[in-house]
């Protein structure tokens, strides 16, 4: 079986399993994942057979994927903003949604130079921090994480992103124990509400981790411990984004407002409220 052959088998199989808008894409990834061609290489190779240990490579991960396993996962690895990350079972797998909150504390430093100070909360991977630290030069990130799984995962990304240095690892419950005197306060809490869980698509519901994903009965339970924190947490004048889900953000709005806060929503590409961005003044 040549290539091309072998790939039109994969993609008619993904689409048998429910992956309409994916099976293309998804199965020309996994092809390259298991060649040892370059890009290039691999598409002047279509019209010639498959080696026979590539074919068993690919196949084993077509299996994955047709069983809902998240490509990230297959893969190992995801992009997101200008980095490469490590993924897996133990994180939630960065969204593109989710550069809408680096992108809103982006906006909010008015000097990218200056020697900031940012607390990421619940960080998972280490996206949004690292995001963050390859934008800001001088700039030094505090991620915690209650799981030690994914800080791991968070300090490898960190290291192969060469931003070790910048990144301080902390295993704590939300920020708990951490001192105030940050600049920018950040978070991508769960935010889906424990019953909307089980209708998800089997590749959040069954492969990502519930930790990262439960917001409680109405999805909206880490936001007032979050916005207190920062308070709390944040120099004057300093900024906190937390990312919400498209739906939340009248409610995630008022909360901050009555706690005190000065808050903005800001808006993903398909124009859906994402982020919530709020300043205390003194």
């Amino acid at each position: 079986m040549t290539r091309t052959e072998a790939l039109r088998a994969a993609v008619a199989r993904l689409l048998e399993a429910g992956l309409e808008d994916r099976a293309a894409d998804d199965t020309r990834l996994m092809l390259e994942h298991s060649s040892d061609l370059s890009r290039a290489g691999l598409i002047s190779n279509m019209d010639r057979p498959q080696p026979a240990d590539e074919a068993q490579h690919f196949e084993a991960l077509i299996d994955r994927r047709a069983r809902r396993e998240p490509l990230s996962h297959i893969l190992g690895k995801v992009g997101f903003w200008t980095l490469e990350l490590e993924v897996g079972p133990e994180v939630l797998t960065p969204r593109a949604d989710t550069e809408t909150v680096v992108e809103a504390a982006l906006a909010a430093v008015q000097d990218r130079q200056a020697p900031l100070r940012i607390l990421d909360i619940g960080t998972g991977s280490g996206a949004i921090a690292l995001a963050l630290l390859s934008e800001l030069p001088n700039a030094i990130a505090v991620a915690t994480d209650l799981s030690q799984k994914a800080l791991d995962i968070a300090s490898v990304n960190a290291v192969r992103n060469g931003l070790g240095e910048q990144c301080i690892l902390v295993r704590t419950r939300w920020a708990d124990g951490v001192d105030p005197g940050y600049d920018l306060v950040m978070s991508n809490p769960p935010y889906i509400a424990s019953a909307v869980i089980d209708t998800l698509d089997p590749e959040v519901r069954d492969f990502e981790p519930r930790l990262a994903l439960d917001g409680g009965a109405d999805g909206l339970a880490p936001y007032p411990h979050l916005i207190a924190e920062a308070q709390r947490l944040l120099k004057p004048g300093g900024t906190a984004v937390f990312e919400i889900g498209y739906d939340q953000g009248a409610a995630v709005l008022s909360l901050a407002q009555a706690a005190g806060a000065r808050v903005q929503l800001r808006q993903d590409l398909a124009g859906r409220d994402r982020a919530v961005v709020c300043r205390f003044m003194p």
